[in-house]
């Protein structure tokens, strides 16, 4: 009993801490800053802070704490994202319209949820729903950072969201090394009782042929050698629609590069020679891996190597500041890592039932799988059999690259 009392109070503080560090994020914010949308793929950072409280009043307060009422009716239409159990809801190309409700009222809302929810988290049986719903919003913590720094990259003036100065230099980093696997049958998906999305799951075995892993991620000095080298002009390096996006698109670097610089929170700064490369797509990636002679691991081989690795390590966030990659030890931190391996289930997968259901199985189709975590990661959040996922072309995300070898 002693037990699961300390666990309902560590969960009830993480739900604390997760909803003031998403408020505190928004702070630097006007009430413009948070309601503008740069593209479809991004929210407006109100809307995130809304949809949240949403999730929160939807699936814990409604259902849960009895005689409670919606703060405002309309309110769903608003900020349901894409469960179509909960019924219609605005364009996700809409979202940057809504001037109304204003920041104001947004977070007055959230406020309300907030002492609402205080309750509900005493009660053990609600405890794996609350998991989920702080997972979720450290999900939208790490979109609402990389959504507002597309939208303000927009802005020709280059705005800061945090003024001061960056952090120091990466120090220089060693050759490339690499960590060697035998091969064999692995175990690979979630296992344990800690809490894991549905898509991490089952676990299973898969066979591994020998293989090696890097030690370190790519760095921006390495992806100027692969741009100087004619990378980006080389159709032979390219998949057939990696190409035909870099000619469509006209793509010559990463997001946010501009010749010896590059975009960050705290504005334009000098772009770190030594530091990880960030904001690259899949088929970036993957030209990147096979012009220096390597390839992209697929997720399996990547999570034998990282069940060595301390998946709190490395640059994460740990407060409102400014995300930024450095270069850190271990497979955790700086930026995303690219897969080869589609986003599909795992053998025996099955979709939950109701609107939770919609979280993920959904999805599985037309993306690849990321591992690890980044520097705009809750610290906690991620694990060694954590599945992100994104379209091949996106790249406004801290995704980064991590090289693998046959042996």
């Amino acid at each position: 009993m002693a037990a699961g009392a300390d666990d309902l109070a560590a969960l009830a503080d993480r739900f604390r801490a997760t909803r003031a560090l998403t408020e505190a994020l928004v702070a630097p914010l006007s009430d413009a800053d948070a309601s503008i949308q740069s593209m479809e793929d991004a929210s407006p950072g109100k809307w995130h802070l809304a949809h949240t409280t949403w999730f929160w009043e939807t699936f814990l307060l409604r259902e849960h704490a009895p005689g409670y009422q919606l703060h405002r009716e309309d309110w769903p239409f608003l900020f349901n994202s894409y469960y179509e159990a909960e019924g219609a809801r605005i364009s996700r190309a809409a979202r940057g319209l809504l001037s109304r409700p204003s920041l104001a009222e947004v977070l007055e809302w959230r406020a309300v949820v907030n002492e609402a929810m205080a309750p509900l988290l005493d009660d053990p049986a609600l405890a794996p729903l609350i998991a989920l719903g702080v997972a979720h919003e450290q999900q939208h913590i790490e979109l609402l950072l990389t959504d507002i720094k597309h939208a303000l990259f927009q802005n020709p003036l280059g705005p800061a969201m945090w003024d001061g100065a960056p952090p120091a230099a990466a120090a220089p980093v060693a050759p490339m090394g690499w960590h060697a696997h035998p091969g064999g049958i692995a175990l690979v998906g979630h296992q344990g009782e800690g809490f894991a999305f549905d898509n991490e799951g089952p676990r299973h075995r898969v066979l591994l042929e020998p293989f090696a892993l890097a030690d370190r991620l790519v760095t921006n000095g390495e992806w100027d050698a692969f741009i100087a080298d004619g990378g980006y002009r080389n159709a032979r390096l390219w998949l057939a629609d990696g190409w035909g996006w870099v000619q469509r698109e006209a793509i010559t670097a990463p997001l946010y590069w501009r010749e010896d610089q590059h975009f960050t929170h705290q504005g334009w700064q000098t772009r770190d020679a030594h530091a990880p490369v960030t904001h690259i797509s899949h088929f970036e990636a993957d030209a990147f891996a096979t012009w220096a002679g390597a390839r992209l691991p697929t997720e399996f081989e990547w999570e034998a190597i990282a069940a060595a690795h301390d998946p709190a390590g490395g640059n994460q966030l740990d407060a409102a500041a400014p995300p930024l990659p450095t270069g850190s030890a271990g497979l955790f931190g700086d930026g995303w890592q690219f897969t080869r391996s589609a986003y599909l289930p795992f053998p025996g997968f099955r979709v939950a039932d109701g609107a939770v259901g919609e979280y993920n199985g959904k999805f599985m189709s037309g993306q690849v799988v990321l591992r690890g975590a980044s520097c705009a990661t809750v610290r906690g959040h991620s694990r060694a059999s954590y599945r992100n996922f994104f379209y091949p072309h996106q790249r406004w995300q801290f995704t980064a690259l991590r090289l693998a070898k046959d042996v």
